[in-house]
């Protein structure tokens, strides 16, 4: 059995030579409960360099992310009553960009507070903005003249 340096799941490269836990976190979409979930679900230990872990485990937990991972509780999942399919979903690497981005087109679409925040790129989530933020010729004091 030969050390893999580099171990490829859900089209991301991963470190072999860290621990199975910490290494699926480089997967976006997996933090650190979601990988701890994982390996105890699929009786890995989590300690074992990804690297080491031979063929048949590899491809097993390979496998169970990029087609199983929603047989885990739904809490533990990312996009829970999807809008379109109203299935509770756990999105990986550039599904969850492009989920994000068809979100913001659907509340520009609809015109909803935050879609026209987004549009004028604006502050969305009710930051303060008479100070900060500022982008071109608006930053700095404006002052009456005496």
């Amino acid at each position: 059995m030969a050390f893999k340096h580099i171990v490829r799941i859900a089209d991301t490269d991963l470190d072999g030579k860290r621990n199975v836990m910490f290494a699926l976190t480089g997967i976006k979409g997996v933090g650190l409960r979601m990988a701890k979930s994982i390996t105890n679900y699929l009786n890995i230990d989590p300690k074992t360099k990804l690297g080491e872990l031979d063929d048949e485990t590899i491809e097993r937990l390979k496998k169970f992310i990029e087609e199983e991972i929603e047989s885990l509780p739904s809490w533990m999942l990312n996009r829970r009553k999807d809008p379109h399919t109203g299935r509770d979903l756990h999105l990986l690497s550039k599904d969850i960009d492009f989920a994000r981005m068809v979100d913001i087109e659907m509340l520009i679409r609809m015109k909803a507070y935050r879609g026209i925040r987004h549009a004028r790129g604006k502050k969305v989530r009710g930051q303060r903005t008479r100070t900060t933020g500022r982008k071109g010729r608006t930053v700095g004091v404006i002052r009456r003249k005496k």
